[in-house]
């Protein structure tokens, strides 16, 4: 139970700071605001966060939140590759409609910098968890090449979602990523697909 109530303050804290620097910038919003759209305590938040700074790495956090949500709605009935190409474009459509360009931006570029542990590339998250799931049933069930792992189709795939988000950044999100990426991750992704099986009429 405490351990439950522990992710869920952290989660309120982070969930609420990030509505805030959503809604009325990263600069205008305060400690105290984060506080109070939490309903938690000031001695709940420093006991996770040591300032508003320490908030900017856990995005992944939301992002993973989404993925929870999106591996309890996903049709069990699509096929693997089908599965991967859902995941990125509902990811990339809360990113497009609830994070600020400028927020995503201090994150990926705080993850060049970052000395340790990059939260982008913790290999523990339910993202990378969720994508080796689907890319080992895509492979037993003969959707997916086997020639190549699943560890490299995984860090495949999160290497293209990230290239998309840096160039979005960098771009200045003068075009939209979710359309971007459904036009163009299917193609990227096409050649881990396990070639159509053909079928021979019986001749007489």
């Amino acid at each position: 139970m405490r351990r439950t109530q522990t992710r869920n303050t952290r989660g309120k804290i982070i969930a609420a700071a990030w509505q805030l620097f959503y809604e009325v910038g990263y600069e205008n919003t305060t400690v105290d605001e984060i506080i109070r759209q939490a309903q938690t305590s000031k001695g709940s938040f420093y006991h996770y966060f040591s300032g508003k700074d320490a908030l900017l790495g856990t995005l992944a956090y939301l992002f993973d939140e989404k993925y929870e949500e999106l591996q309890d709605a996903m049709d069990p009935a699509m096929g693997s590759y089908e599965k991967l190409i859902y995941l990125n474009n509902e990811l990339f459509a809360m990113i497009e409609n609830s994070i600020s360009l400028d927020l995503l931006a201090r994150l990926l570029s705080s993850q060049l910098i970052l000395r340790g542990e990059k939260s982008l590339l913790d290999r523990n998250r339910l993202y990378y968890r969720l994508l080796r799931k689907i890319i080992l049933e895509g492979q037993e069930k003969g959707e997916l090449r086997t020639d190549v792992s699943v560890g490299e189709i995984v860090k495949a795939y999160a290497v293209l979602e990230r290239s998309f988000l840096y160039d979005w950044c960098i771009s200045g999100g003068e075009y939209s990523l979710r359309s971007y990426s459904q036009k163009m991750l299917p193609i990227l992704l096409a050649d881990f697909r396990t070639a159509p099986q053909c079928t021979q009429k019986n001749t007489i």
